[in-house]
């Protein structure tokens, strides 16, 4: 049980506190959606099913709190209300309605419910309720206490949020540069959130590969020098299968990922039919063994195809660790760090929808 979630329940039920967690099935799920805050740098918000439960419940308890007889009679809230609570919350903007299209009841289910076949949400068109045998425990509803705990799991959520923006917002007013190339440093960790991980990555790519140039041309009479330029495609997290990072004018493409999961890196290749990418790993590992790793994992899954190892080894165009981040942060100038912070500083505001640093001052 994590801490703030204990402390709201022996505020409420006293010494019972812990019976009513073991026996709530509910309250285990949340606990177990909620280590965004404390977890790892795997750890994501979950904020599509915390939101449907929350938006559910927020609801119910202006009209049905401790009277179960009239809401077993009730068919449900509107979708549309449900929905619109839920944008409203902090990170809500950017959720999809997953949640409240069964993934939540999947999730439930596969998880947590030790009877599968009653659905945590009872849905109905466009209705939607919470099973009463969830919200009640030993005869007492435990939805106020459900509240409370969502609601200071987004106020922790976004305490720490905040906290790079200050961080960088002191980082754009220090004078002394090794600090400031010291302290991003620090933020390229193996144990960083992992978005944070995929903006502080592109923003020293960025400026690293700014300072190199080629020469390219239709023809022999018409080369010219061309700076390389990099582009992030997106929002991190986005589970949309696209790749990170695209580089202009050579066309490559970036993948940051977790050391872990070597499956991903074949599927990354497969979404792509095996165009070349570099992949930015988040690990402290040096590359020739994640390079030697990720080709076993390759020979293991191909059984021994030679066809099927040569494509995926083809598909490889190179491995960058933080290792190699750290040694080119060191060779970048003065002006290569301060475009740094300010690029971390734009990519993490867009990706929390926070207004840009200095624009009530233009």
């Amino acid at each position: 049980m994590r801490k703030f979630i204990e402390e709201i329940l022996k505020e409420d039920f006293s010494e019972d506190f812990e019976t009513i967690f073991q026996n709530s099935e509910l309250l285990q799920y949340i606990d177990k959606k909620t280590n965004a805050i404390t977890g790892n740098s795997k750890s994501r918000k979950n904020l599509g099913n915390i939101y449907a439960i929350y938006s559910i419940l927020y609801f119910y308890n202006e009209r049905f709190y401790n009277k179960p007889e009239e809401y077993k009679k009730f068919e449900g809230f509107e979708y549309t209300d449900l929905w619109n609570f839920c944008k409203k919350q902090y990170g809500g903007e950017k959720i999809q309605n997953h949640a409240l299209n069964n993934r939540l009841n999947t999730e439930f289910a596969n998880k947590i419910a030790k009877d599968p076949e009653k659905m945590l949400l009872i849905i109905d068109g466009s209705k939607y309720l919470m099973h009463i045998d969830y919200i009640y425990v030993n005869g007492i509803d435990i939805s106020l206490s459900i509240l409370k705990i969502i609601k200071k799991y987004i106020e922790l959520l976004y305490e720490k949020d905040m906290k790079l923006i200050r961080d960088l917002d002191e980082l754009i007013k220090e004078d002394n540069i090794d600090k400031k190339r010291n302290n991003i440093i620090n933020l390229l960790d193996e144990n960083s959130e992992a978005r944070i991980f995929e903006i502080i990555s592109f923003a020293v790519l960025k400026s690293y590969y700014k300072n190199e140039k080629i020469y390219i041309g239709k023809s022999l009479d018409n080369i010219k020098e061309e700076y390389l330029k990099l582009y992030k495609t997106g929002r991190t997290n986005a589970n949309d299968g696209g790749i990170d990072f695209v580089m202009k004018p050579l066309g490559r493409f970036f993948q940051v990922t977790e050391v872990d999961n070597y499956d991903k890196y074949l599927l990354d290749m497969d979404k792509v039919l095996h165009f070349p990418i570099t992949f930015v790993v988040k690990t402290n590992k040096k590359r020739e063994v994640i390079e030697e790793e990720l080709n076993q994992h390759i020979l293991v899954k191909s059984g021994g195809m030679q066809t099927i190892i040569n494509n995926y080894k083809n598909s490889i165009e190179e491995i960058i660790t933080i290792n190699e981040l750290k040694i080119w942060l060191n060779e970048l100038s003065v002006s290569d760090i301060d475009s740094i912070i300010k690029d971390i500083d734009l990519y993490y505001r867009i990706e929390m929808n926070m207004g840009l640093l200095g624009n009530d001052e233009e």
